[in-house]
């Protein structure tokens, strides 16, 4: 499920809204490889299926950030905002991770957009979102976000 909303009036009207969930998408394990190359966390609960089977969790896991910045593809799903000239993070007010998120696992993201406030040229937006591990009890993430967008 999309919204699409065109220009900065369009999406105040949003506020307070439930923007719904994203599709699956399953976390592999060259996804988690590839992660830890372009940040250079090679640590073996990640990186080593052989030993991480052995591990705490028993398999790899997505790193935490991984898991965070899959926020964005996963949020693109739920919001489109058009006539606009810039869409920028401005950053996190609050992030946890209350369970690892396995390989091979799915995830999907659940968002409310909070808050739509004015700034100069543009707006900024508080997303509360929360990714969902299918199957799971807890959430792999649960974080609020920002962004502005320029007109």
């Amino acid at each position: 499920m999309s919204i699409t909303v065109d220009g900065l009036d369009a999406l105040k009207k949003l506020a307070g809204s439930d923007l719904g969930t994203s599709e699956w998408i399953e976390v592999t394990q060259e996804r988690v490889d590839t992660f830890a190359d372009a940040t250079g966390d090679h640590q073996w609960i990640h990186v080593d299926p052989e030993r991480a089977k052995d591990g705490p969790f028993g398999a790899p896991i997505a790193h935490g950030y991984l898991t965070l910045s899959l926020f964005i593809p996963l949020f693109t799903e739920l919001l489109d905002v058009r006539g606009v000239t810039t869409k920028v993070n401005y950053g996190l007010d609050k992030v946890r991770f209350p369970s690892p998120v396995t390989v091979g696992s799915r995830v999907r993201l659940a968002a409310r957009l909070t808050e739509v406030a004015d700034v100069p040229g543009g707006v900024q937006i508080t997303v509360d979102g929360t990714i969902e591990i299918e199957g799971g009890t807890k959430p792999a993430a649960a974080l609020r976000s920002l962004s502005r967008f320029y007109a």
